[in-house]
């Protein structure tokens, strides 16, 4: 069980505060958690967190400690504090599944719930989103950049702190990952658990041939050298092959492979596999490491490296960017209705869009690939006779579909507080994200100046944010009422 409800920030308490104090607790209101751009310059990004946002929901409470500590700041009214003894989560959940390629401004995650309700959730839900889908879509671009090669993730030691270090390894695991050294997500999601061996142990023996003898001995079906510690083709890979033909062949065994973690990876692999080879030993691995990213990778294979497996940390579980999910509320119930509400900015991209939405995602009846995805008003049928992608920022710019297929992407996972539907295993969420990735035109797909995906708007929906607009510029330009002189 993990308890984060108290990890939400301070100004969601206070808006909190004051809606109980106006009596809008029990107002309904619909939250979009989305990003505005795809991080790494990626034609996509990979959905994930949904299961992190299920268990905190289902664990939101505030404890006795908690409620103590609110106390504390002589900050809050003593009839909020009351309310939040008896706080939990009533409302509804929709979000895109784990493992779906996802793109700019469409909703991955809707709540709808009580006011209060929707505002506390925010931080954490943000948190969660941010981490997952950053460390989901890295781990995704090493996979496609390495063209079928084993990535195995190695990340834990860079991560910023534990739990980003297990989420890493169970979102870079979803997006094809074959594996994690990190031992606690192992056990927690029942990942295959990988390693070799560090630079320490070759360093702590009197010699290199040492240190790779006492490990063949320890571990004779799983033996993978560290290589380059000293002098890779001089020393690492000739007591590698000497462990080989001195202990593993005569007994029974044979040399897994080795690792090169520095050095010009392209040249020295190529030259670890002559030597391999000539030894005999053409059935070792050889895995390369050493902070490579997807552009790495590529080169890499482009000047024809020999490598079996990659191992990857500091890029999947560390990376510059960041994902920038936000969290804008949308619509509130009033009289029975769902009332749009928008949020507008002089910056274009700022702009919401409006409205309780659903996100439906096109594909080509013959071909299986996605064509574009449509936000739509939440009430609106998508027709399946021929329709006509508009977009949102050039409505000149449109796309006639016809031949295709339509899939609502967002699920209804947590319903009046209550889990609806199970979570799939993260083996499954694997299958799942390997198939989706196969309906991506490969020029959305490559590393390099991908082609930009369709996300578009219904005409309705267009409408819709045209008209609030309007109304929000004209009620700025009639100005402040002022107080008239008597």
């Amino acid at each position: 069980m993990n308890n984060h409800t108290m990890m939400t920030d301070e100004y969601e308490l206070t808006m909190s505060e004051s809606y109980f104090l106006d009596g809008k607790k029990d107002e309904v209101v619909y939250f979009d958690a989305f990003f505005r751009s795809i991080p790494f310059e990626s034609g996509y990004a990979i959905m994930a967190g949904g299961r992190e946002i299920v268990d905190y929901i289902q664990n939101l409470k505030f404890t006795s400690d908690d409620i103590e500590y609110l106390r504390s700041l002589n900050t809050f009214d003593e009839k909020f504090l009351n309310y939040l003894k008896d706080f939990h989560f009533t409302g509804t959940i929709k979000m895109i599944p784990d493992g779906t390629p996802v793109f700019a401004n469409e909703p991955i995650v809707t709540v709808k719930a009580p006011t209060i309700e929707a505002q506390i959730v925010e931080t954490c839900l943000l948190s969660y989103l941010n981490a997952n889908i950053k460390f989901a879509t890295a781990g995704r671009r090493m996979v496609d950049a390495a063209q079928g090669i084993p990535i195995m993730e190695f990340g834990a030691r860079r991560a910023d702190g534990p739990e980003a270090a297990t989420m890493a390894s169970k979102a870079a695991y979803i997006a094809g990952c074959v594996g994690t050294s990190n031992m606690l997500a192992g056990k927690k999601y029942n990942i295959p658990v990988m390693g070799t061996m560090a630079h320490s142990m070759v360093t702590e023996a009197e010699s290199e041939y040492e240190a790779f003898l006492r490990y063949a001995k320890t571990f004779p079906n799983n033996t993978l050298l560290l290589v380059d510690t000293y002098d890779t083709l001089k020393s690492g890979v000739p007591n590698a092959i000497r462990v080989a033909k001195e202990y593993l062949i005569p007994n029974g065994y044979r040399l897994k492979g080795i690792r090169i973690d520095s050095g010009d990876l392209a040249y020295l692999s190529k030259e670890a596999r002559k030597q391999l080879d000539e030894a005999g030993l053409t059935d070792a691995k050889i895995c390369l490491s050493n902070g490579l990213n997807p552009k790495t990778i590529a080169s890499l294979l482009a000047q024809g490296a020999k490598i079996d497996t990659i191992g990857a940390g500091d890029n999947i579980a560390a990376p510059k960017e960041r994902v920038g999910c936000v969290y804008k509320l949308v619509a509130k119930e009033m009289d029975s209705t769902i009332d749009p509400r928008i949020k507008v900015s002089d910056d274009a991209i700022k702009t919401i869009n409006p409205g309780y939405k659903k996100v439906y995602r096109f594909y080509d009846k013959e071909t299986g690939y996605a064509l574009g995805d449509v936000i739509a008003v939440h009430d609106e049928q998508i027709p399946l006779d021929g329709y006509t992608l508009i977009d949102p920022q050039n409505e000149f710019n449109r796309k006639y579909l016809e031949n295709y297929t339509v899939r609502e992407l967002q699920e209804e996972v947590i319903k009046d507080g209550k889990l609806v539907k199970p979570l799939p295993t993260v083996q499954e969420e694997q299958k799942y994200c390997a198939s989706q990735m196969e309906t991506l035109y490969p020029e959305v797909r490559r590393l390099e100046n991908p082609h930009k995906y369709y996300v578009d708007l219904t005409e309705k929906l267009l409408q819709l944010k045209r008209e609030l607009i309007g109304e929000h510029k004209a009620k700025v330009t009639e100005g402040p009422v002022l107080c008239k002189k008597k």
